[in-house]
């Protein structure tokens, strides 16, 4: 059997040269409230400024764009709790590739509405993730491409162009990067980058306390932070992770709640819970040693 090591910085570079002038290159910026509460000079990475909000819309960019003609004319699939739907509509859109999306029952009717806005065929199946991730997989079998929210090396390559951006924006005294983690596709892209052009930086993920597989504890419930609530993680990221995640974390519901409202409040700036699960554990002094820290936001601001 072949093992599965991921994307080569080399892949992410090419991939960075795929989507430029369709995904946007984000701003890191200092918070001086965020420094002095957290003990700590803190940067952001505002990737929730991204087209679609988040940093989903790298990876999809990147594999409908890599895309043969006889798979773009089959069209493409996934399953998505809301980000990564929107991303792969958009991103099919640009392509003029037809996208069919699987969300779960219960999403969220902004990123619904979103995602049907940017043209793709919304499916809502499933109470959760995993169950809406089992009817794409049914769909794929007719012949559309499945474009994986993370165990796909494309898509992590397009994730992976995030990593490559802060090893040029970071200030060379960030010594912490804090990422929020679901699948693990954005944390493997970053790390694999990262760890190549900024060997020194120290990766720490971040998991909603509910539903922590990486940082080996079993899904017990619901979260706020539903873009994170990935029960099964890939096996491609699980490893790419063991070897590149020096460290886990995890942040209670309430954690991630004063984060979003401090974001909101001090920051201006709208960050669904997901994406403010990093700054939810630095703000609780959950990130060890006393290092300056980037934290990355994500999701919120649909355009």
């Amino acid at each position: 059997m072949t093992t599965r090591t991921g994307p080569t910085v080399a892949d992410i570079e090419a991939a960075r040269a795929r989507i430029a002038g369709l995904a946007r290159e984000t701003p890191v910026f200092s918070s001086e409230t965020l420094s002095r509460l957290s003990g700590r000079p803190v940067f952001l990475k505002g990737e929730n400024l991204q087209r679609t909000g988040s940093f989903k819309i790298r990876g999809a960019l990147n594999k409908i764009a890599s895309l043969t003609d006889e798979q773009r004319a089959a069209g493409v699939v996934t399953a998505s709790a809301g980000n990564h739907g929107q991303a792969v509509a958009l991103a099919a859109r640009e392509a003029r590739v037809e996208a069919t999306v699987f969300m779960p029952q219960d999403a969220p009717m902004a990123k619904v509405d979103a995602t049907r806005s940017y043209g793709a065929e919304v499916v809502l199946m499933g109470e959760g993730y995993d169950e809406s991730h089992a009817a794409a997989d049914d769909f794929a079998e007719q012949g559309a491409t499945m474009v994986h929210a993370f165990e796909d090396e494309v898509v992590i390559a397009g994730q992976g162009t995030l990593g490559l951006e802060l090893a040029e924006q970071l200030p060379d005294t960030v010594q912490i990067v804090v990422i929020p983690v679901g699948g693990g596709g954005l944390a493997s892209g970053i790390a694999l980058a990262l760890k190549e052009r900024r060997p020194g930086l120290r990766m720490v993920g971040v998991q909603a306390a509910t539903c922590a597989p990486y940082a080996g504890i079993e899904p017990t419930g619901s979260t706020i932070a539903d873009g994170i609530a990935v029960k099964k993680p890939g096996e491609l990221t699980r490893a790419i992770l063991a070897d590149k995640i020096d460290d886990w974390v995890t942040v209670e519901d309430d954690e991630i709640a004063q984060a979003m409202v401090f974001l909101l409040e001090r920051v201006k700036l709208v960050v669904e819970g997901a994406g403010a699960a990093s700054v939810a554990a630095l703000l609780a002094g959950k990130i060890e040693g006393d290092g300056s820290a980037c934290a990355l936001l994500s999701g919120g601001n649909i355009d």
